[in-house]
């Protein structure tokens, strides 16, 4: 007989005269005063000793012998009953303990009340079939139990007041909500859509540095302007007992793009070099989610720290988030907080590099406790690279991404944005891009957009010619910018030469800089002109301090007022090149060299070097080299490329001090390193002797010099197995003439690269030749005709398209034998797969975002060992699989798979069931009893109490439940014994 029957078998005029010896009587009342409703305030045992242990075990006996009288097949075999008996009558004896009100076991219903006195009793030390029958004893014993509780007098009296007292409860619930859902009168719905256009019209244009055009277009459209950069992501650590990580394949670095913000994280910090198009990235994510985000969607607040801070105030409150902005004051009252507690808000935080260092932390514990008090948002916050630690917010779940320089593709792009929005014509635009493509000096100096831009507009004032260095850079174009502008233009205003005005602008620079600043009030401003302009006589011609602050803001360009009361540079970088102009003539060498491991001061003092007499040069990097701290070498060395001129024995110690440095102690290091240019290829390690680590952190080192030179010293690295080093050769390709990269790197490669990502049609016509068949992530950026004509000449052995726009059909595969790692990720088109019919493929991944038939083609691949599939549409079936096949690895993330067929693929040893599978029925876990070599499985927690009470997997070692934080402990101590040599943890689903 089947236990679970057992209940029906009762009659309520044997168990209710059984079950009413467990309580004492009760008087009329609502049970508000003593504790007359406690559970252990009426039973019989507990309070009143009317029921001994003898007359509790009596009563446990005689429940067990009603529910075994009836007819039939017995439940338990002979001798059994005794031993149940006791155990329920022990359970029983929990009554006592429970602090539950009778209302609130009412409430649970039959089930959770005997769970909860299962779990207040101790374990029944029963076989299988006598605790099964147990449970259900107990079960029915409960449900006569609730029964009473419902006849009781004090139960309706109770019942009615806890009513009450929840409907008050719901209401003033109800109220809180209110308070913070958007208001009924519509002002929030009106205010938003108003806040919304300001956002777009605020932030739609930047400006256009050095471009002779009319003052009504003087302002470059955003859309025109924004180029898409790549970052590199830093993989967020994760923590805790109980979690697992399942890394993800590499693939190429985050573009971000026009569609830049539906690929972020939640939480990301962003660091960038000064230029490197931080802040304009901002600009367009507030415009694009502003604009195209609907009514109730993502709401972008744009804080500047700068502006923020610029006096030492406290950081805003939400109610201060449009403090910066022309809105201030006119949000509805609360609108903020409100926006912010739903986890609409899009928080943009930039510049935690230009607000004092000694102020950082304080900026991220403000930051803390808002992530805190409004979780469900997404934040980016954005700094320079060594302005905060690693990891500095990786504890508040910030993953980090580097802003990556521009590569010659990027640049290629802003060069025709730019010639297009300047009207400066296809000859210039075509002659500077030859002469970048050609002097590898000049496109060293192309690595962000304020240097592209820089490059572009001295390009066209000079008529093709060009400055060579970074220094000589940003002297044309002060001059372009102080000077020579107004007067090619013919403006009738008075004379005043370049010196003058950089002697005074270098003071307001240097200012800020000592200050830790970048914004200064007018009243500051005007002041230290006054104090200036006795020393400058040739200034006065522009009149008294007022006057000449007006000329530098409305004429040069240079400086620009975000507020009516206060001033900065158009750019962080003419700050710095300024401010380290005026140290140079203050003779404050010392000063400069003090400030060496403040990130602020970094490149004031590569500026100064650039700027200085060889005497001053040698004075700063002696005592660079004197401070002798990892950073003040690493500024020493970078700072011999900005000197043309240097005793060669000062060169010589710089070098000797920087190879204790060699190689970088991780990947932070080694892009530092990179950076500072080519004259690091010589002090890096070669392939022959460099361990594996070090040729990694080489590679990415050199790789990030960008330099022509480099090409030939990772060529080195061609024949290196590391599969660490091998990517980082891959990721490096969009560094380098993609030709000559290909020609002299990847076409040597051995084995040739297995994830070699392809960003345009031209890189992939670009690839010649290989050592073998490679393996190629293409995105949505290739076309399929450029695909299809390359694997008409080329095999490849693995084969990933991400956000594929190919058509209907994968014709271009028929016949590709040497496919062995297929990888669709999301080609909503694709409806025939016939051409994928007998590929002798073995590791597959689906994303294919429609309803695709995928059985008769599954049926097809004798050789597949691993199978991811990302959706529940497909029509298939574990029986689908070919006789022949013999996976090893099977994730269904989405699906709800029936597991007939699963049981004959005993070659299985990791399974991810889907995030909702349920077993439809018994078989289910025979099928999977079936899999004895199966190690790793993963499965919903819902399913877990069926895994343990009937799976026999003897070489289970790691079992997963998908979201849950934490197991039930009762559950996780079932499975824990039923798999003891498994390790429990839990894996976040991602939908």
């Amino acid at each position: 007989m089947d236990a679970s029957v057992v209940g029906i078998r009762l009659a309520s005029g044997v168990v209710t005269p059984l079950v009413k010896k467990l309580f004492r009587g009760e008087g009329a009342g609502a049970g508000l005063v003593d504790r007359p409703v406690r559970i252990t305030s009426y039973v019989s045992l507990r309070e009143q000793r009317v029921l001994s242990r003898e007359d509790l075990s009596r009563l446990a006996d005689k429940l067990v012998e009603e529910a075994l009288r009836a007819p039939g097949e017995r439940p338990l075999p002979p001798g059994e009953e005794t031993g149940v008996a006791a155990a329920l009558a022990v359970t029983l004896h929990s009554l006592g303990d429970l602090a539950l009100e009778d209302a609130q076991a009412v409430e649970m219903g039959p089930h959770a009340f005997a769970s909860a006195l299962r779990k207040a009793a101790p374990p029944t030390g029963l076989g299988r079939d006598a605790e099964l029958f147990h449970d259900r004893l107990l079960l029915t014993t409960c449900l006569h139990v609730l029964q009473f509780f419902t006849t009781r007098s004090t139960y309706i009296p109770a019942a009615l007041v806890e009513n009450a007292r929840r409907q008050a409860e719901a209401i003033s619930k109800i109220d809180v909500l209110l308070a913070r859902i958007p208001r009924q009168d519509g002002r929030d719905t009106e205010f938003e859509a108003r806040y919304r256009e300001y956002l777009v019209k605020r932030h739609s244009t930047l400006t256009i540095f050095g471009i002779d055009l009319p003052p009504d277009s003087s302002r470059w459209p955003l859309d025109a302007a924004y180029v898409s950069l790549e970052a590199t992501p830093r993989h967020r650590r994760a923590g805790g007992k109980d979690s697992a990580v399942v890394p993800a394949q590499a693939g190429p670095a985050t573009v971000l793009g026009a569609d830049a913000l539906p690929g972020f994280d939640p939480r990301v910090l962003l660091r960038g070099e000064a230029g490197s198009g931080k802040t304009t990235l901002i600009q367009w994510l507030a415009v694009s989610t502003a604009r195209d985000e609907p009514e109730g969607g993502l709401v972008p607040f744009v804080l500047p720290l700068r502006n923020l801070t610029r006096y030492g105030e406290r950081l805003p409150a939400p109610e201060d988030f449009l403090l910066a902005t022309a809105l201030k004051g006119r949000a509805p009252e609360g609108w903020e907080s409100r926006v912010l507690g739903a986890g609409r808000g899009l928080v943009l935080v930039d510049g935690i590099d230009e607000i004092p260092e000694g102020e950082r932390e304080r900026a991220r514990d403000w930051l803390t406790d808002l992530l805190t008090a409004y979780p469900g948002n997404r934040w980016l916050v954005t700094s320079r690279p060594s302005a905060v630690r690693q990891d500095w917010l990786v504890s508040e779940q910030f993953s980090e991404l580097t802003l990556a320089p521009m590569n010659r593709t990027t640049v290629a792009s802003f060069v025709a944005r730019w010639h297009t929005a300047a009207e400066a014509g296809e000859e210039l635009r075509d002659q500077l891009l030859e002469s970048l493509a050609a002097k590898p000096e000049l496109a060293r100096l192309a690595t962000n957009p304020l240097l592209c831009g820089l490059i572009c507009a001295l390009h066209r004032e000079r008529r093709g010619f060009l400055p060579s260095g970074r220094k000589e850079l940003y002297t044309a174009a002060l001059s372009m910018l102080l000077h020579r502008r107004d007067r090619e233009r013919e403006l009738r205003l008075p004379e005043i030469a370049e010196e003058p005005q950089l002697q005074l602008l270098q003071r307001l620079a240097y200012w800020l800089i000592r200050n830790g600043r970048t914004q200064i009030s007018r009243k500051r401003a005007e002041d230290l002109i006054a104090a200036a302009l006795p020393a400058v006589p040739a200034a006065q011609v522009l009149g008294e301090a007022p006057a000449v602050l007006r000329h530098f803001l409305e004429r040069t360009g240079l400086l620009r007022a975000p507020t009516e009361d206060t001033l900065e540079f158009v750019h962080r970088t003419f700050q710095d090149f300024l401010g380290a102009r005026a140290a140079l003539d203050e003779g404050g060498l010392g000063e400069l060299t003090r400030h060496a491991d403040d990130d602020q001061w970094e490149d004031v003092i590569r500026m100064a070097v650039a700027q200085g007499r060889p005497n001053d040069r040698a004075a700063i990097i002696g005592d660079l080299l004197v401070r002798d701290s990892d950073r003040s070498v690493l500024l020493a060395l970078a700072a011999l490329e900005y000197a043309t001129e240097l005793d060669p024995e000062v060169r010589k110690h710089v070098r000797t001090a920087a190879r204790r440095l060699m190689p970088p102690r991780d990947e932070t290091a080694a892009r530092t390193l990179g950076r500072i240019g080519p004259l690091v290829l010589d002090l890096l390690p070669r392939a022959a002797v460099a361990t594996r680590r070090e040729g990694r952190l080489a590679v990415i080192a050199a790789a990030e010099t960008g330099s022509e030179a480099a090409v030939g010293y990772l060529a080195g690295y061609c024949g290196h197995s590391d599969e660490q080093i091998r990517r980082a050769l891959n990721e490096a390709w969009d560094r380098f003439d993609t030709e000559q990269y290909a020609t002299e790197v990847l076409a040597r490669m051995v084995p040739p690269p297995d994830y070699l990502a392809i960003t345009s049609d031209a890189s992939l016509a670009a690839l010649k030749s290989f050592t073998g068949p490679p393996g190629l992530y293409v995105p949505h950026l290739v076309s399929r005709d450029a695909l299809a004509r390359f694997l008409a000449r080329q095999p490849v052995a693995g084969l990933d398209l991400g956000n594929f726009e190919g058509g209907t059909d994968a014709e271009f595969l028929r016949g590709h034998t040497s496919l062995r790692r297929l990888g669709i990720y999301h080609w909503p088109a694709l409806r025939d797969l016939t051409a994928l019919h007998g590929l002798p493929l073995e590791e597959v991944t689906l994303d294919l975002g429609s309803d695709v038939p995928l059985g008769p083609v599954l049926a097809t691949w004798p050789r597949l060992s691993r199978l991811r599939l990302e959706s529940r549409h497909y029509g298939w079936s574990f029986t689908d699989f070919a006789p022949e096949a013999r996976p090893e690895d099977i994730e269904v993330t989405e699906a709800d798979p029936d597991l007939v067929g699963l049981g004959r693929l005993t070659s299985l040893w990791r399974l991810c069931l889907g995030y909702d599978w349920s077993p439809g029925a018994r078989s289910a876990w025979t099928e999977l009893s079936a899999l004895k070599d199966l190690q790793e499985l993963a499965m919903p927690h819902e399913a877990m109490d069926g895994l343990a009470s009937y799976a026999e997997l003897p070489s289970l070692r790691s079992l997963l439940i998908y979201d849950h934080e934490t197991w039930d402990p009762t559950l996780r101590a079932r499975v824990a014994h039923r798999f003891p040599e498994a390790q429990l943890g839990t894996v976040q689903a991602v939908y």
